[in-house]
């Protein structure tokens, strides 16, 4: 289990950027992995601005909670993040049943922060991720994510993270500026409106 403060400055790429700076920075790491988002059938989890999700990987799983926070700054997307190790065979089982483990420390925090409501949270859209970790300018991490949706459809994401504002915002003005690129928030209302289209399939194939 880890609980981590997040301070991250997302930015929505098309391909030919997410190429462009891919090549340019360090590798740390390159993986894939799968994402699969749960909430209640009224959206509680997303009225309150929280993220609740398993993801899997090639040899583990996750279990995550995203929560906010009292914000430190104003300009940059701040979170605390709850996670629980799962092994494999664990997650599979909980996403054949479409629910989340309302155990650890994120099952804590589901039954003490919505005890009316844990037991109706359900799986309502997935996806899948390449996600390659770079060694970015003035000491900041880049994340790049190139994610797949059932239909086919793609997107490109960059997220810079440090644990400095003053340094996440020179990133990402260096970034900008070297790949000449018409920065865009990645919380766009298209991504949002996709994971709602595919909550109507999850249903179909839980029935």
């Amino acid at each position: 289990m880890s609980k981590n403060r997040e301070i991250e400055a997302k930015v929505a790429l098309d391909q030919a950027s997410y190429e462009a700076i891919v090549a340019a920075y360090p590798v740390k790491s390159d993986f894939k992995q799968s994402n699969h988002y749960f909430d209640t059938p009224d959206k509680q989890l997303k009225e309150d601005h929280n993220a609740l999700r398993i993801r899997c990987f090639q040899d583990r799983a996750e279990e995550t909670i995203k929560v906010p926070v009292k914000k430190l700054q104003e300009t940059y997307h701040e979170s605390l993040e709850i996670n629980d190790d799962l092994t494999l065979p664990e997650a599979e089982d909980f996403l054949k049943k479409g629910r989340p483990s309302l155990t650890g420390n994120v099952g804590q925090y589901l039954l003490e922060h919505y005890p009316d409501k844990a037991s109706q949270l359900t799986l309502f859209s997935w996806s899948k991720t390449r996600r390659i970790l770079l060694d970015g300018p003035k000491g900041c991490e880049l994340t790049l994510d190139q994610t797949s949706y059932p239909d086919g459809y793609q997107d490109w994401e960059m997220e810079i993270e440090n644990d400095s504002p003053a340094a996440i915002k020179e990133a990402l003005a260096e970034i900008k500026t070297r790949f000449a690129l018409p920065v865009k928030s990645a919380s766009m209302p298209s991504k949002n409106r996709r994971k709602l289209f595919f909550c109507f399939q999850v249903k179909a194939l839980l029935k």
